[in-house]
């Protein structure tokens, strides 16, 4: 857990009300998580308004879950060397003008440029929310109160996205799933530069801006080459050279953290069993879970006809099993131990993805989406959290913090990738066939058989790999 270190500055004034720093950063968190979900719901009217094709709306989600993956260490490093709340206030206000630039676009191209510097001002942000809470409340109960209010705010965010974007899209229309930031993201900072208190850490590190670039240039040209291999095949020139340079990008950063003297990324936590391992598994089960959403409600509005708004309210059961299921993790850790418990959630997702699999053109509500989501979302949320703790349980103390944001960056970095791959694999399997909602209907089927594949090798991993006890990662 991150912790406030270092100096806190006053302004002269009297120190604002506790509830009132934790609910600003809370609604900051709020914001970053919910615009990872609200667009799912949109996707299909965006493809009309803008005439995106299916690796164009690949790109709406991608390009902001890139960004975000890539700059979040980064993010992180800059709130502890120039200001919590200053970092806070310039992820916010990036975001915010970008919402703006997106819901505005004229353009392709111009909503894909939005999303991306959107993901990079989440990047800022986000970091900063759990920093200030944490420095904003004494240790102990209260702090744990209020990292669990962090916890749950972020994940109804996630919960709240199909439904909030369902909503805005059926009575507005899809530009207000970006627009909507715009009103609350200047309440919230108006908020947050009149009443948070600034902190740093001080500590004398220096910012790795090339590592940052790197990984996540390296990331989105490895992603766009992967998207090129349904239309020009593995063996064309389109394909191999952003394959190529992607690969060398990635290359090139590990060469770049090996050297530096203030990594983003330091390769020496990689040798901990614990934390290697850990963000193994969180890449692999982010390149299935992922996914999920943006083909389940493809699944829902271009296969069965659902509006957006009865295509967000299908997703709140599942959405609401994530919830469950990261509360009932820690429970059942302290009985079973976090290995086992991290191998149980992905079975039971693999048990989703399975039963997704057979979904059907006139498939009912109940058996092709309700239940295999639930299923789904549990195991997701069931697994998230020991791997988390197993990640954390080998480093120090002060790296726990650093370890954390790794976890989270693996996970979305693999659910980059996994999104590219699965929506070649969904276009190559139906390449050359009619849009009709039965050959979508094979194409997404077959993306939820792989999906349950790479978890079923995902639990194999697990159980093989990760510490039997946490005490055992040191």
């Amino acid at each position: 857990m991150l912790e406030a270190t270092g100096t806190t500055r006053m302004s002269g004034r009297s120190a604002p009300p506790v509830w009132l720093v934790v609910a600003l950063a809370c609604a900051g968190q709020f914001l970053v998580v919910l615009d990872i979900s609200v667009v799912n719901v949109a996707l299909p009217s965006m493809r009309t308004g803008l005439g995106l094709d299916e690796q164009g709306l690949q790109w709406v989600v991608n390009a902001y879950a890139i960004a975000f993956a890539g700059f979040m260490l980064l993010g992180g490093r800059a709130g502890d060397l120039y200001g919590r709340k200053r970092m806070f206030l310039v992820g916010l206000g990036l975001f915010t003008l970008a919402s703006l630039a997106g819901g505005l676009a004229q353009e392709g191209w111009q909503l894909l440029l939005a999303r991306a510097v959107q993901g990079l001002g989440a990047a800022v942000l986000a970091p900063s929310t759990l920093t200030i809470v944490t420095s904003a409340v004494p240790e102990g109960a209260a702090r744990a109160r209020a990292i669990a209010t962090w916890t749950a705010v972020g994940a109804g965010g996630g919960a709240a996205g199909g439904f909030v974007g369902g909503v805005l899209v059926d009575l507005l229309s899809w530009r207000w799933v970006l627009l909507i930031n715009v009103p609350v993201g200047a309440l919230v900072l108006a908020g947050a530069a009149r009443w948070l208190v600034e902190s740093r850490a001080g500590d004398g590190r220096r910012l790795d801006l090339p590592g940052a670039v790197l990984v996540t240039a390296g990331l989105a040209t490895l992603a766009y080459g992967i998207s090129q291999t349904e239309a020009e095949g593995w063996t064309a020139a389109a394909t191999l050279v952003p394959l190529s340079a992607g690969l060398l990008l990635i290359a090139l950063f590990l060469l770049v953290e090996a050297r530096t003297r203030s990594p983003l990324m330091p390769l020496g936590l990689l040798r901990l069993r614990s934390v290697a391992s850990a963000n193994v598994a969180m890449f692999l089960s982010g390149s299935a879970m992922f996914c999920m959403w943006f083909f389940m409600t493809l699944y829902a509005q271009n296969v069965l006809g659902y509006t957006p708004l009865e295509a967000g309210l299908a997703l709140v059961p599942s959405s609401l099993a994530v919830i469950l299921g990261s509360k009932a993790a820690p429970r059942l850790m302290r009985t079973a131990g976090p290995r086992t418990v991290a191998v149980l959630g992905t079975l039971i997702a693999t048990a989703g993805f399975g039963w997704q699999s057979t979904m059907t053109a006139d498939g009912a509500y109940l058996t092709a989406i309700m239940f295999p989501g639930i299923l789904m979302m549990l195991g997701a949320g069931l697994a998230g959290t020991p791997l988390a703790a197993l990640a954390t349980s080998g480093a120090a103390p002060q790296e726990a913090g650093l370890v954390s944001g790794l976890v989270n960056t693996s996970r979305t970095m693999g659910g980059s990738l996994g999104l590219a791959v699965m929506s070649t694999i969904a276009a190559a399997h139906t390449a050359g066939a009619a849009r009709t909602p039965r050959t979508l209907t094979e194409g997404y089927a077959v993306v939820f058989g792989t999906g349950a594949a790479v978890l079923a090798a995902g639990a194999v991993l697990m159980w093989v790999w990760l510490p039997r006890e946490t005490a055992d990662a040191h």
